[in-house]
């Protein structure tokens, strides 16, 4: 039975695992690391949220909230690193990970909330407008650094 709910640090390693499908060609950084970056995730109101299976963690996305000084001092939200392990596609278990990570927005009173998703994953694109995400509303750039 899928459950979902709001990640902590003992995720942290399982969250790693089902990163390596979202960048395989990525090396993981190590556990003690992951350790330490995760207490600057809880001092900064960054929330993961996920779904399990059985204790087995299978969706996953962030949400970090970001203050703001227009639209009325409401904040907004960015939504990253959506990733559902290979064998749970397509069974609407990312749309419920996403869905719960924009209503804790709402809570939140966020006035927006943008999701990033990489140029060529046109599949993602037509998932996340099925979520509720405007494709065509704002154009991102980015400087890699």
């Amino acid at each position: 039975m899928i459950t979902y709910s709001i990640a902590s640090k003992e995720h942290i390693p399982q969250i790693l695992e089902l990163y390596k499908q979202l960048l395989p060609d990525e090396i993981p950084i190590a556990i003690d690391k992951a350790n330490e970056i995760w207490e600057k995730i809880e001092q900064n109101g960054i929330k993961y949220f996920i779904a399990t299976d059985n204790d087995l963690v299978v969706s996953t996305c962030y949400l970090a909230i970001i203050p703001n000084l227009t639209r009325g001092g409401r904040s907004n939200g960015f939504i990253e690193n959506v990733v559902t392990d290979k064998n749970y596609r397509r069974m609407g278990i990312a749309k419920k990970t996403i869905d719960m990570a924009v209503k804790y927005a709402q809570k939140q009173n966020c006035y927006k909330i943008v999701l990033q998703s990489g140029y060529d994953r046109e599949e993602n694109h037509a998932f996340y407008e099925k979520c509720g995400f405007n494709g065509n509303s704002k154009r991102a750039f980015e400087k890699r650094l």
